[in-house]
């Protein structure tokens, strides 16, 4: 009797929603330093929601299995996700409380983000699917414009409200042309009504171009990104990392089920408007970066080609690609944390530095920090022995197994382009003169210093044990 009521009841999801509300309560009713012990109440409940998935209390999701699927890779990426909400508001704490964004509904906002992420990641039904959208959505417009005295705070949050409304109105549209063509929302009996096809309608193709479309506002890719840039920008450098860090993770795991599950039949249909996502986000995000200015909307136009070569692997549509997705994400995940624990952390002339000339003479003052930052660095670009190389690495062995020679091609040379960019920044650490006589302050916690720490490990010393990445993916798969 009490294996079964652990079963329905503390499931992660559950687990994660009476917390957050617990969460708004405990802000509000607190009446000093409400921000910091809401502040650590969440990092507390999204590492108990991520332990709770990975003993896998969900067995059977409170009896919906119908609606949630709770499998390794469903399993394997919201443990990802979760950590990287909780590591994402460790290492803004500081920053918070230094620019005075000491607002006790913004981890609350940012814990029924991550549910909605975790419910996106396991949906599977277009009604579960759009709720489970929506709920991330609405909590990130509103942080994105929470610094209420900034103009480009503002901006911000209004251009992706308004792009992210235009994007689920797009994505609902695909569904209703899904369900009026199957007559089904599960993605099961969606599946099911599509083997007795030989070819797919003319409908069901533009509702699942649709659908692919509000995704791929979703996960910004090439050329439905353009609120990234603007959105990296102008929100506060912590909101900044949190949409970095977790939204990608739920939306990439999301459209690979969306493509392998339901429509796994029909893969060549979707393939081809993939193929095209993957190679427009590779180039545009390393071309467009080369001009950047700004530490935040470089990182933006990163994050685009990241999503190009990790769609490389969706597009190879097979085993291979999943687990090659599935660690091209993990160290994602890990070189995210890893800069912005830094940018979070650097200040200059009694400012955070967000240009990249303010990095110039770097080295001199604070050689650690620089050091750190130029690994990073090499580590984006994939460059070897760096464990950015692996994440690229075994991506393109998925396109080359599945004979997609000319993406594998166009993503190597995607890789050389953008290494200038990453290159260019280490080069003004090292080599460029100083543009004044302030000098750099880094003013990181304790908490922060422990992650960047291991982070920085894992980074520089994984060519010691590079099968560890194949055997952390090794059972990863959707069923």
């Amino acid at each position: 009797m009490l294996n079964s009521f652990i079963h329905i009841f503390f499931v992660p999801e559950i687990a994660l929603s009476i917390l957050s509300v617990t969460c708004l309560m405990y802000g509000l009713f607190t009446k000093t330093n409400s921000f910091i012990k809401a502040t650590n109440f969440a990092i507390l409940t999204l590492l108990l929601t991520a332990a709770l998935t990975y003993f896998d209390f969900s067995t059977n999701f409170a009896l919906f299995e119908n609606f949630f699927s709770n499998t390794s890779f469903t399993k394997f990426f919201k443990i990802l996700t979760t950590l990287g909400a909780a590591a994402s508001l460790i290492i803004s704490k500081n920053y918070f409380l230094d620019t005075k964004i000491i607002r006790s509904e913004i981890p609350t906002l940012l814990l029924f983000s991550t549910l909605g992420m975790m419910i996106m990641i396991s949906s599977k039904d277009l009604m579960i699917m759009y709720l489970s959208i929506e709920l991330q959505s609405l909590s990130l417009y509103v942080v994105a414009s929470i610094k209420r005295n900034s103009i480009e705070s503002a901006e911000s949050g209004v251009k992706y409200f308004i792009l992210g409304a235009l994007s689920s109105g797009i994505l609902l549209y695909g569904f209703s042309l899904i369900y009026g063509f199957t007559g089904q929302t599960s993605f099961d009996e969606i599946s099911q009504s599509l083997t007795e096809l030989e070819s797919l309608p003319i409908g069901l193709v533009f509702g699942l171009v649709f659908v692919l479309v509000g995704l791929a506002f979703k996960i910004s890719a090439v050329p439905f990104h353009m609120w990234t840039p603007d959105v990296y920008e102008g929100a506060p450098t912590s909101i900044t990392s949190f949409f970095a860090i977790a939204p990608k993770l739920a939306a990439t795991a999301l459209i690979f089920r969306f493509c392998l599950e339901p429509f796994a039949k029909f893969h060549f249909e979707w393939t081809q408007v993939i193929f095209f996502l993957s190679i427009a986000s590779m180039f545009l995000g390393a071309i467009a970066a080369i001009s950047q200015k700004n530490i935040k909307r470089l990182l933006a136009y990163s994050s685009i080609g990241h999503v190009g070569y990790v769609l490389i692997a969706l597009v190879s549509a097979s085993e291979q690609g999943l687990k090659s997705a599935s660690i091209y994400m993990f160290i994602y995940l890990v070189m995210n944390i890893a800069v912005f624990s830094i940018i979070l952390s650097l200040k200059k002339s009694n400012s955070y530095v967000e240009k990249i000339n303010e990095l110039s003479g770097l080295s001199k003052s604070n050689p650690v920090i620089s050091i750190c930052l130029a690994i990073i660095m090499l580590s984006m670009a994939g460059i070897p022995p760096f464990i950015g190389f692996f994440g690229k690495f075994y991506v393109f062995i998925s396109a080359v197994e599945s004979e997609l020679y000319i993406l594998a091609v166009l993503g190597v040379l995607a890789s050389v382009i953008s290494a200038f960019y990453y290159l260019r920044i280490i080069k003004g650490m090292y080599f460029d003169d100083k543009t004044d006589s302030e000098i750099f302050e880094f003013t990181i916690s304790n908490e922060a210093k422990v992650i960047l720490t291991i982070l920085m490990i894992t980074i520089s010393f994984f060519i010691v044990r590079p099968s560890l990445l194949t055997n952390i993916v090794a059972n990863i798969s959707l069923i």
